[in-house]
């Protein structure tokens, strides 16, 4: 999901970089290599679209961003309703790597019936994973709420992966944070 406006940073965060790569980036290079059956990106600006599709994501033009995260769940889950759970992960999180996304995905392999979430001693992040079941709750979201809402609604079912860093859960919401 690439689709935020980066109001709280200034600026399209996503253009930020970290050691002289763009946030965005630094997330497709991280998801690309764990080989999911199939990867989308959903973002309004087409410079990212544009980079998705080299790193072989499938580019969605989300003309809904403004309503919010809500928008790039429906718009992904479309092209993705036909697999057995979807990773929904975020691009301002630079310092996530392909070895914790590669243990999240086995993690669902494993048991495909539970949501994912990558941790950090017992403290949720993401990305995380959400079985099919769950796809039409997560398609009936609106506004500015994500996925978070349908992992409270199904405590039960969520399991947590634990990161190889506590960075990889950090995000970046203003400037500073990239220091």
């Amino acid at each position: 999901m690439a689709s935020g406006f980066g109001r709280r940073f200034g600026s399209n965060k996503l253009l930020a970089e970290v050691d002289s790569v763009p946030l965005y980036h630094r997330a497709m290079a991280a998801l690309a290599p764990a080989e999911f059956d199939r990867a989308v990106v959903c973002s309004p600006y087409p410079q990212i679209l544009a980079a998705g599709e080299r790193f072989g994501f499938l580019p969605l033009y989300n003309g809904g961003a403004a309503e919010g995260i809500s928008a790039s769940i429906r718009l992904g889950l479309a092209r993705m309703s036909d697999l057995e759970g979807v990773l929904f992960a975020v691009c301002d999180q630079p310092w996530l790597t392909t070895k914790s996304i590669i243990c999240l995905k086995n993690s669902f392999l494993e048991s495909p019936d539970a949501i994912y979430a990558l941790s950090w001693q017992g403290r949720r992040g993401n990305p995380v994973v959400f079985p099919a079941d769950l796809f039409g709750e997560l398609a009936a979201l609106t506004g500015d709420t994500g996925g978070g809402a349908v992992i409270r609604r199904h405590p039960e079912r969520l399991r947590l992966v634990e990161a190889f860093s506590p960075n990889e859960l950090l995000d970046v919401d203003n400037p500073e944070a990239l220091s």
